[in-house]
């Protein structure tokens, strides 16, 4: 479980009040969804699919800036084609990670407070959350166009705990991709690390994950 170099306790887990999640790869299994948007967009407007490690490689981010990196010319009619395909494949393909409801139940028993920062934009990330009846948990939803400045920047995360009244270095952010523990370790909040999503433990950790989980119930042994 543990990510990071340092041994022994960790007096920071004792004194979190708030824990914030990535959403696609983290809390809900988007990352077909992700891939069947790439593929169809990609297809249609460059004549070929990119390889996945390329259309995955800039998860975490925002879609209009990865666009851009997959090609400056046809970046806008990359994001329109997405976001058609992503908006009517939405519920069919997301699927549910094992023990999240039951973890975000457990948190909320002990009094976590709890947000969601995601390079999602806002009304698509909330929707994927009700997919699963998972707003409930939730007491701020930061999405890219809540923003104007996104992970890897810490402003995002910055965002959430203000908006939940919550020092920083009082949270956890738990997200799959390297940009969210690159924004986490700038932000000054523990940085958990999840391997079931779009990264390995091993580029978690170099990206500065201090702790690394392998499924979300270890969340309530990481914090018990």
């Amino acid at each position: 479980m543990r990510g990071g170099p340092s041994e022994g306790a960790d007096p920071r887990l004792a004194e979190l009040e708030a824990v914030l999640f990535d959403l696609d790869g983290t809390l809900i299994d988007s990352i077909e969804l992700i891939l069947a948007s790439f593929r169809h967009a990609t297809e249609t407007v460059l004549g070929e699919a990119l390889p996945d490690e390329a259309m995955l490689s800039g998860v975490g981010m925002p879609l209009a800036r990865q666009m851009r990196e997959f090609s400056e010319e046809h970046a806008d009619e990359l994001l329109r084609v997405y976001r058609e395909h992503n908006g009517r494949m939405h519920d069919s393909l997301v699927r549910a990670y094992p023990e999240v409801p039951e973890t975000l139940v457990w948190l909320a028993s002990r009094g976590y407070r709890m947000g969601v920062v995601t390079s999602k934009m806002n009304a698509m990330a909330r929707r994927g959350l009700a997919v699963f009846d998972l707003a409930r948990f939730f007491d701020v939803v930061v999405g890219s166009d809540d923003v104007t400045v996104h992970k890897p920047d810490p402003h995002p995360l910055l965002v959430a705990a203000a908006e939940l009244g919550v020092a920083i270095e009082r949270c956890a952010y738990v997200g799959d991709s390297v940009h969210d523990m690159a924004a986490a370790q700038v932000a000054g909040c523990v940085a958990i690390g999840a391997t079931w999503g779009v990264s390995t433990r091993e580029a978690l950790v170099e990206a500065g994950a201090e702790y690394v989980i392998e499924g979300m119930g270890e969340l309530k042994g990481l914090l018990e």
